[in-house]
């Protein structure tokens, strides 16, 4: 577990206090202060005001734009849906439910002792209650030319307007990473009519999210559609002078392009919280009632790193539905609703070129003890795989044909033993009912 300057290092989850205590019923809370205007931001912010009419709150957002979907950008990019389509929530909704939004307002750091946070033009916000939801940001390799005009991550509207500007003269895109920003990065500019070429690090794409076959099935459609996927390379250097121009592999080879995009991956934005106090690893470390190691200070969305029953440890699940239950979660608790957040699950679902894949949990087991179950219709291009350990699901892959994949994540979070049906989990007729006669709360199911 690693510690940024000033932070405390807890030895185990259990340090965090979990006794989900609020401020409310104890003190009059006059503001609640939320970082970040996005999925969890909003949720909790809406949640709070259904609860409590009177209580002040406000967000702070780096961005100049209301809520929008982050998940819809490689659409706009793509030409698909027009700009408004991403919009989660409009002006209005801030001024019905009395919520403050502040744009173009990035806090710098937090000061839990005088309950304030201090913002990058110096200025400082007072609070009662604190909820972290500041998201993530792409991950950058630090190699010369990276912060080039014309060299794009891909998180946000700006990212994808940025891009659209330069499609009209550019006539290659260069994508550095094969993952899922990447590949709906390069889905996007390949829509638009431009030559796009995904450099690889790893000898496979998605391989954070799909085992080597899947994998292969999406190599090949996007080789189908025109995309090129350079494995087992990387890029040194982005070349140009001012524009990119080019980027430069580790094997020496130079490929003319105007228009490069970072997809590697995101980072919890947590160096907000340097010298806070508050306990961090990957994300900030969240109890189950979402609550930080400081009282009144919680944290939601790609910020937090919070139980994952498949993993069995704390993980950052940055996905728009974890987001959102976390969101929920903390407004709930906030509000003095005690209720525990059942903890994320990483899971993925997208399409490209046609062909849909959901997947989550652990797909490409390393160690001993799993067991995997798989069956393939090579004509259909029909994939499916089930991990288990002692027969317990804590994983899958359902590529084309992904119907029925939610109750084996239902199965798999309440850690249901399927040895009883695990010859019937790979049918095409799977469904609910076939579980009927498993050991489990029938009711806890729905839940």
């Amino acid at each position: 577990m690693r510690s940024l300057p000033g932070y405390q290092r807890p030895a185990l989850r259990q340090e965090l206090p979990h006794e989900g205590d609020t401020l409310y019923g104890r003190e009059e809370v006059k503001h609640i202060l939320i970082i970040g205007n996005s999925a969890a931001g909003i949720t909790a912010a809406e949640n709070i005001r259904k609860a409590d009419k009177s209580a002040k709150i406000t967000i702070l957002s780096s961005e100049d734009y209301t809520g929008y979907n982050r998940c819809l950008i490689s659409y706009l990019l793509a030409g698909d849906i027009k700009e408004d389509k991403l919009i989660y929530r409009s002006k209005s909704f801030y001024a019905d439910n009395l919520i403050t939004l502040q744009l173009n307002k990035k806090a710098a750091r937090i000061d839990p002792k005088k309950n304030q946070v201090v913002l990058e033009d110096k200025s400082r916000v007072d609070y009662d209650i604190l909820i972290l939801a500041n998201g993530a940001s792409p991950k950058f390799p630090e190699i010369k030319g990276i912060q080039k005009s014309g060299v794009f991550g891909f998180r946000t509207i700006r990212d994808a307007l940025g891009m659209l500007e330069l499609v009209p003269i550019a006539h290659t895109a260069c994508i550095l990473g094969g993952g899922l920003i990447g590949l709906k990065a390069a889905y996007g500019l390949k829509k638009k009519g431009l030559d796009v070429k995904v450099v690889v690090k790893s000898s496979q794409i998605l391989s954070q999210v799909l085992d080597k076959y899947a994998s292969e099935m999406f190599k090949r459609r996007f080789t189908e559609n025109g995309v090129e996927i350079i494995s087992g390379s990387d890029c040194g250097e982005v070349i140009g002078n001012g524009d990119a121009k080019a980027i430069k592999l580790d094997s020496g080879k130079v490929i003319a392009c105007s228009l490069v995009v970072v997809g590697k991956g995101v980072k919890p934005n947590i160096g907000l919280l340097e010298g806070s106090g508050i306990q961090c690893d990957e994300g900030a470390l969240v109890n189950e009632y979402m609550r930080t190691n400081i009282a009144n200070i919680y944290a939601a969305g790609d910020i937090a790193q919070t139980y994952d029953p498949i993993l069995e440890r704390p993980a950052v699940n940055a996905l728009w539905p974890n987001a959102i239950e976390q969101g929920m979660a903390a407004a709930q608790n906030i509000s003095g609703e005690k209720k525990a957040y059942a903890g994320s699950v990483g899971m993925n679902s997208v399409q490209f070129f046609g062909l849909p894949v959901i997947s989550f949990g652990i797909t490409r087991p390393l160690n001993e003890g799993y067991e995997e179950l798989s069956s393939r219709d090579i004509t259909n291009d029909i994939y499916k795989k089930i991990v288990l350990k002692d027969n317990i699901v804590k994983g899958a892959i359902f590529v084309n044909r992904i119907e029925n994949i939610g109750i084996l994540l239902k199965l798999a979070r309440l850690k249901i033993d399927v040895g009883p049906i695990k010859d019937k989990l790979l049918r095409p007729d799977f469904n609910f009912a076939l579980t009927r006669d498993l050991a489990y709360d029938k009711e806890e199911f729905y839940l």
